[in-house]
């Protein structure tokens, strides 16, 4: 009744069903002072962009920037929040290498922190002596 195409078929797409649940799904935050929320102005400009797997809570970031009034001296999604809003550190950015961009890594998040990203309720903050509350941010948007 079956050829051997159709239940090979048949079979990979059983073992590949489970993963089908899971999704890698990219993000961005545009980081500027217009965003931050403690009101310093400055000319820093910069990007964050990355991935999150929904199922493993893996998430991965580049942060790009220029012009900070200094050198970075921390960097933290926070969440969760609104845009304009402040909340705690959620996640931090490891800044022990010296801080210069571009700074890369990678860090588990739970299941609910996943939810608050998803929701557009983190923000990627960059903190410099100057301002220790934030130079730039930008909100968290996950790719359609």
């Amino acid at each position: 009744m079956f050829g051997k195409t159709t239940l090979m078929a048949a079979v990979a797409l059983t073992l590949a069903a489970p993963a089908a649940f899971a999704e890698t799904r990219d993000w961005s935050a545009e980081l500027a002072p217009a965003t931050n929320a403690s009101g310093e102005v400055t000319d820093a400009k910069g990007m964050a962009e990355g991935t999150v797997d929904t199922e493993t809570g893996k998430v991965t970031w580049t942060v790009t920037y220029e012009g900070l009034t200094g050198q970075a001296t921390a960097m933290h999604f926070h969440g969760p929040a609104a845009e304009g809003e402040d909340a705690p550190v959620a996640l931090p950015i490891d800044t022990s290498e010296g801080s210069t961009s571009p700074v890369e890594g990678e860090a588990e998040a739970t299941p609910d922190q996943i939810a608050e990203m998803e929701g557009g309720q983190w923000y990627v903050n960059v903190h410099t002596e100057a301002n220790p509350g934030g130079e730039i941010r930008g909100q968290v948007t996950l790719a359609e």
